[in-house]
This record gives C-alpha cells, sequence and structure tokens, in this order.
C-alpha cells in the first residue's frame, strides 16, 4: 500500500511538474495574442519607413544646357544612352529631335522629368537650362591623328594649352577656336578638366566639332609639331616679336599659352620658336587666358 501511495504520489508530483513546466515553456514560445498580433504591424511599419527614406536613383547627367546638348545629339560620332528634359525645353528641341531623325541617327526617347531632378542629377549652381544628356565619351585621339587630319590643308591653327585647368576657360577656349577656324587643340594630360559638365556647356557645343588631343609630355608635343611644318608661338608677358607678322609668314601655327598666373612652364617656353606678347595700351596691361586666347586666334586666323 505504501509503495502505492509513494508511486501515485510520485506519478502526480512528475505529472504536475510536466505541467508546469510546459506552461513555462509556452510562455516563451507562444506570447499573448495582442503581442503576436502587433509583431507583423511593427514589421509592416518598419518596412514602409525603410521604403521612404530609400532614396531614388540619380540621373547620370555628363552633358548639360541647350547648346551642348543639341550639338551633341546631332553629332553622329556620339553614343546617348538618355535624354532628359522638362517639358517646357522639349518645346525649343523640336529642330534638333528631326534633325537627328533626318540624318538616320540612332537615339533614345526623351524622359521627361521635372527640374528638381536635373537640379539633384547636376553640380550645385549648375545652369542646366531643362535638358540633360547621358552620352558616352568622343573616342580619342592623339596628336598624330590631328597632324594627319590637317596634313593637306595649306593653312592650319592648332592651339596647346599648357596645365589651364580651370573649365571655363577651357570651355570658352573651346568656343573661341571653333567661332575662329581653329582646327584642333591639345591639352596636358593630367592638369586638364574633362570635356564634360560646365566645360562643355560654356564650350556651348565646341567639343563636338573641335579635335581635342590630351597628351602627357607637352614639350615633346610640340617638337612633333615643328617636324610636321609647324611654327610654335608661346603667349608670354616677356614676348617681343609681333603676332599679325608671324602669322603672316607662316601658314602652319601652334599657340600655345599658359596658366594665368604661372605661364608657360621654363621647358615649354624654350621648346616654342618664338615668344609674343599681346599689345596693350589701357591701365590694365594682361588679359585672362581665355580672352587672350580669342585675341590671338582673331590675331592669327583672319
Amino acid at each position: 500500500m505504501r509503495n502505492t501511495r509513494n508511486n501515485s504520489h510520485s506519478s502526480s508530483k512528475s505529472n504536475s511538474d510536466k505541467g508546469n513546466s510546459g506552461s513555462r515553456s509556452g510562455s516563451k514560445s507562444k506570447p499573448p495574442y495582442d503581442q503576436k498580433r502587433n509583431r507583423p504591424k511593427n514589421k509592416q511599419k518598419n518596412q514602409q519607413k525603410s521604403a521612404k527614406s530609400t532614396p531614388k536613383p540619380r540621373l547620370k547627367i555628363d552633358l548639360y544646357g541647350v547648346h551642348a546638348v543639341t550639338e551633341a545629339w546631332t553629332n553622329p560620332k556620339r553614343h546617348i544612352h538618355g535624354l532628359y528634359i522638362t517639358e517646357k525645353a522639349l518645346e525649343g528641341f523640336d529642330k534638333a529631335l528631326k534633325k537627328a531623325h533626318s540624318l538616320g541617327l540612332k537615339r533614345p526617347s526623351p524622359q521627361i522629368i521635372d527640374k528638381a531632378a536635373l537640379d539633384n542629377a547636376t553640380a550645385s549652381g549648375s545652369v542646366h537650362q531643362g535638358i540633360g544628356l547621358n552620352a558616352q565619351e568622343l573616342d580619342e585621339i592623339d596628336i598624330h591623328d590631328i597632324i594627319r587630319a590637317e596634313e593637306p590643308k595649306e593653312r592650319s591653327v592648332l592651339i596647346m594649352l599648357d596645365q589651364v585647368t580651370d573649365p571655363h576657360n577651357v570651355g570658352a577656349i573651346i568656343r573661341s577656336s571653333c567661332v575662329f577656324g581653329a582646327t584642333g587643340m591639345i591639352l596636358q594630360r593630367k592638369h586638364a578638366p574633362e570635356l564634360t559638365g560646365v566645360l562643355a556647356k560654356t564650350a556651348c557645343g565646341g567639343i563636338e566639332h573641335l579635335p581635342i588631343a590630351y597628351e602627357t609630355n607637352l614639350t615633346r608635343s610640340i617638337e612633333v609639331l615643328q617636324k610636321a611644318g609647324y611654327f610654335a608661338i608661346g603667349l608670354a608677358e616677356e614676348g617681343e616679336v609681333e603676332l599679325q607678322m608671324l602669322a603672316t609668314q607662316h601658314q602652319k601655327l601652334v599657340l600655345v599659352l599658359g596658366a594665368e598666373g604661372d605661364g608657360l612652364r621654363r621647358l615649354v617656353r624654350e621648346q616654342c620658336d618664338a615668344l609674343v606678347a599681346l599689345p596693350t595700351a589701357g591701365p590694365i596691361s594682361s588679359l585672362n587666358v581665355s580672352n587672350a586666347a580669342a585675341v590671338a586666334l582673331f590675331a592669327t586666323t583672319t
């Protein structure tokens, strides 16, 4: 009888322990109904918050501004990946669309976006005029390509910039080169801006028309040009030769300009055939490099 009671008591206690154990285990794996119900809601709120905080992908804009984009759009040598334009700007771009179509150029359909999207895709303060282009860079050329292209011509004027780094200046010189009929440009590879963005806009589409070569050693480049028949004229304040006289004596010229302040580097200056200074008569005796280039181009091409 004792054994039976003991066994019964032991069995009862065991069952009780199992029940309590099951209750404790259940409190961990089975939360109250309201907690279980709230978890998906919290998760959904977190997902919504994450979705709202994820920024939209930024547009890739290489060229912007009406003139820069128009000239690139109608350039058969350009590969275009995307045109982003506001509704207002699209009204004035119709002529370029028709021209590209008449030339049989493969172009993507314009994507209408708002001004804020273009503001976000371009550098702060950029005057994009409601139009931007995602375009592949033009094929790179070197100085030998320019020489071969100019060889048949009787008259040829090139321009070389020695470490001119400001994109506004370079863009303005490219524009002047196209206006006055220069036929090529040579830039120093390590110290020159890329042919995109503000430079391209300042050039007003000139990068689509002027062959531009990047070279590492400008002193060596001048020597190569001299062997090809070019007369190298360096613009420097200490120059004493008259520019227009040299322009009439030589049919193939390369005008070499240095950065503002530093001017031409010594080896580049020494490699030039002559140094000239632009004549001045007013109280200010110097011009910035883009204006000096425009005057020199006018003097040698007209």
